[in-house]
């Protein structure tokens, strides 16, 4: 029989965290990391060598493995401005914490990623007068612009990075399990008692009947958005109080370096957000890489998203982000998970399995995109294995006027922002599980069960998530005090 003081489900940066800050704290503590991919250093990308998704199985090594997803894009580390009284961006972890003990977080695990190798220099930081007549002339378009300071990792450097950390924590006695699946929880009396695990190649498997069981009273449920689907299941099956979730749906949106130079410059990513008529939906911009790359990342039954990556070394002449709607539901139908998925289904389906392509201008002709155009079109797709078509075939009515809307009012603050040869790339859906239910302490309505990072709602991003973990771990030595 195996037990743990406290066991973690999924290694991404929130897990990571809770890890190294436990050891930290107290290095007697048996902590148990469970990872559906590989170690870091195990990670790499077929479709960089070959031209083209295979699928990998049994996981994706975009979104699974030591680091989680997020460290496999861009990695960008969002900190926050001294004057700021509020915290903009990357969850709900102050509505918990406070805000000034958020950014507290926040300077504590920058130091982390400073202390393993991370990029002293900070973008957004040195042309304040600049950003703001940006922000004013967004501002006069009914678009909001939020400007924060940004660590840029670099997607190959974030892999130097957290193979150090990876190495530190295994050096002092943590274990891992790489390539295994937490099949079920083991709750008895609304109490948490464990998690019983399988391999990874038997996680879609129903008929498996050699599950291992790991007991703890203490788990923490860190899985990011990779496991949002996941997280869904086991709530409904356990129980778990959760609230009315969200999904963002929407597009990865190329455009040439040159229209995007003074964002680019001044601020690195801009992170505009507006809620366009007629519908008021909540549309940003996320996740931009100057002189980056598209590229693509599998979740469970091989549906295929797309994403972007931005290598510190490694330059296109184009600046690639995604574009995203919010999208909320109400009875009858909450289903956000299900809802994402479909369209993502609809959208693979017309690109053959593949990521779909389409020029911008294409779609205010009313017409598809066919190889010929990206042919002769001046932005040249850094996604080559992205199949041209229509995606509003599938993107649905609601969100592609959301985009189109978007795109116009922001052409007007960053001029060319709208041009005809600007490509859209589909789907690109962050799927979040319905919000788990928490306490101040992250537990969950489940005794001994606890919901940190982006998987349940509590975060967005690196830093955020990253800085969910170090808390928890307090919390968790905090209860016992």
């Amino acid at each position: 029989m195996k037990n743990y003081d406290v066991i973690v489900v999924g290694a991404g940066p929130s897990g990571v965290f809770l890890a190294y800050e436990m050891l930290q704290l107290d290095k007697s503590k048996k902590v148990l990391l469970i990872e559906q991919g590989k170690k870091v250093e195990d990670r790499n990308c077929p479709i960089e060598k070959i031209g083209k998704c295979i699928k990998c199985k049994p996981m994706c090594n975009i979104t699974c493995g030591f680091s989680g997803a997020g460290a496999f894009s861009d990695g960008k580390l969002s900190l926050y401005n001294e004057e700021d009284d509020d915290i903009y961006i990357g969850g709900v972890l102050h509505e918990y914490v406070g805000v000034e003990e958020t950014k507290r977080l926040i300077d504590y695990t920058d130091k982390i990623y400073l202390k393993f190798g991370a990029d002293t220099k900070l973008e957004g930081v040195d042309y304040k007068d600049e950003v703001k007549k940006i922000y004013d002339k967004a501002k006069k378009e009914d678009i909001n612009l939020v400007n924060i300071p940004i660590r840029h990792l670099g997607t190959e450097k974030s892999h130097e990075l957290y193979g150090k950390i990876e190495k530190y924590i295994l050096d002092n006695n943590v274990d891992i399990l790489f390539e295994t699946t937490v099949s079920d929880l083991i709750v008895e009396n609304n109490e948490i008692k464990g998690v019983k695990i399988r391999p990874a190649k038997y996680a879609e498997t129903e008929e498996y009947d050699k599950d291992e069981e790991i007991y703890s009273d203490r788990v923490v449920l860190a899985v990011g958005r990779k496991g949002a689907n996941w997280l869904v299941s086991m709530c409904d099956k356990h129980g778990i109080k959760t609230t009315a979730g969200t999904v963002d749906i929407g597009v990865r949106y190329e455009l040439p370096d040159s229209v995007m130079k003074d964002i680019n410059k001044y601020m690195y990513e801009g992170k505009f957000i507006a809620r366009p008529y007629p519908f008021r939906d909540k549309v940003r911009t996320f996740c931009q890489n100057p002189s980056g790359f598209v590229s693509t990342e599998v979740y469970d039954n091989n549906i295929t998203l797309v994403n972007g990556h931005s290598y510190k070394e490694r330059k296109s002449t184009n600046t690639n982000l995604a574009l995203l709607v919010s999208h909320n539901f109400e009875y009858p139908f909450n289903k956000p998970i299900e809802y994402g998925r479909n369209v993502a289904k609809n959208l693979n389906a017309l690109g053959n399995g593949n990521i779909v392509v389409q020029r911008l201008g294409d779609i205010y002709r009313g017409k598809r995109t066919w190889q010929e155009d990206l042919d002769n079109n001046s932005v040249v797709p850094t996604l080559k294995s992205a199949v041209p078509g229509d995606i509003t075939f599938a993107l649905g009515y609601r969100t592609i006027t959301d985009i189109l809307k978007f795109i116009s009012s922001l052409d007007k603050v960053v001029e060319g922002f709208a041009h005809p040869d600007n490509l859209l790339y589909g789907p690109e859906i962050k799927f979040y599980s319905n919000k788990i239910a928490i306490n101040d302490k992250f537990e969950t309505s489940i005794k001994g069960l606890y919901s940190i990072g982006d998987g349940g709602g509590l975060t967005r991003g690196l830093m955020m998530a990253s800085a969910s973990g170090v808390q928890t771990a307090r919390n968790l030595l905090d209860s016992e005090k």
